[in-house]
């Protein structure tokens, strides 16, 4: 016998990461995207008063709220226009952002390898646009805890706005600061309460001290580095503290295949190199690591020495994009709680259609 779904209850309503969120029929003020027959993306804000143009043609937005998801519209030229909610994947590429996000083939390996479950007691430290954190508030749920510790204002706010739109307001299990991991952390979590650490940021082996002082024993540390030069500093460092397990490190990449017929083949591109990933686990305390069979050579660089974004190819962001960025998030949040774009100093509807990345990796 067929078992039916359970019907959406109260507390599913209220929650902002609740099912009625991500249910029903197409709403204004939410996030749709759509795919045209040539396979390209536009993710848009509905509004009642919007209008969606592109080359396959146009239409209003009012066509499609009330429509349920998966709904196929024809524009005025002929053209057929998938509309579906966004997944995360999708919203990750396609929303604003001041920082680089970590790819979602990243955050995917970052959730299972680094063991994040439900009610789990996780600090993530740099958090950029929120592109993680969505991933590891969606992985621990309302009854954990997720202390996101970021050293730029503008890029938490960023981060909020990002976060928020997604779950529909603010989740209960986040908690953003502003400031430096090693000043945080003491202040925020008592000493051996934490179960998972993820480090993003540009020199992680800064704040193994902090860390291991931090975790459980055997609490899992996360680090997301882009070079070897990072990769290596991060382990050597790791192990010279004798605090933590034997680190390691791999990196993700995903190709997709061409679908036609009897032509499937791989795609001419693919996602390929974006981070490196380094796993260790913290040691009980008065616990020594066991003895190596093979020692490496120590690092080449000098423990004073100082790392800059450009010694890692990171590219420099400009203020000027940062306050744009902003400013585009807390105008998406006012349209998506009155499901309107003609507001004073709101531009019309069809302006804000942003496009989903067709080659992310580029």
């Amino acid at each position: 016998m067929t078992q039916q779904p359970e019907p959406t209850t109260t507390a599913d309503t209220e929650l902002p990461l609740g099912p009625a969120h991500r249910r029903g029929p197409l709403r204004a003020g939410e996030r749709v995207q759509l795919t045209d027959s040539k396979g390209r993306l536009h993710t848009i804000l509905l509004t009642h008063d919007g209008y969606f143009q592109s080359q396959r043609g146009s239409f209003r937005h009012s066509e499609l709220i009330g429509q349920p998801e998966g709904t196929v519209l024809t524009t005025t030229t002929g053209h057929q226009i998938l509309a579906l909610r966004p997944l995360l994947s999708d919203y990750v590429l396609s929303m604003p952002r001041g920082a680089a996000v970590i790819y979602p083939k990243d955050a995917g390996q970052i959730v299972q390898m680094g063991d994040i479950f439900p009610g789990a007691r996780v600090v993530e430290a740099g958090v950029g646009s929120g592109g993680l954190t969505m991933s590891l508030l969606s992985a621990i749920g309302e009854r954990g805890l997720l202390l996101s510790v970021e050293r730029r204002e503008d890029f938490a706010d960023i981060a909020r706005g990002n976060v928020e739109s997604w779950f529909g307001g603010p989740h209960p299990a986040w908690d953003v600061r502003v400031g430096d991991l090693a000043d945080v952390l003491p202040d925020a979590v008592e000493p051996g309460t934490v179960d998972r650490v993820v480090l993003d940021m540009l020199a992680p082996w800064e704040n193994l001290e902090a860390v291991a002082d931090a975790l459980a024993p055997g609490g899992v540390l996360v680090a997301y580095v882009a070079t070897t030069t990072q990769l290596s500093r991060f382990v050597e460092e790791a192990r010279g503290t004798e605090l933590f397990t034997e680190p390691q490190a791999w990196e993700a990449m995903v190709r997709t295949w061409h679908l036609e017929g009897l032509a499937v083949r791989p795609d001419h591109r693919m996602v390929a190199h974006t981070g490196f990933l380094v796993t260790t686990r913290r040691l009980a305390p008065g616990t020594t690591p066991q003895q190596r069979t093979r020692r490496p050579a120590k690092g080449a660089y000098s423990p004073d020495a100082e790392w800059s974004p450009s010694d890692v190819g990171e590219r420099t962001i400009s203020d000027k994009k940062v306050r744009r960025v902003r400013r585009d998030i807390h105008r998406r949040a006012e349209i998506e709680v009155s499901g309107m774009a003609s507001q004073p100093g709101v531009p019309p509807a069809d302006t804000q259609d942003e496009d989903l990345l067709s080659h992310p990796e580029e």
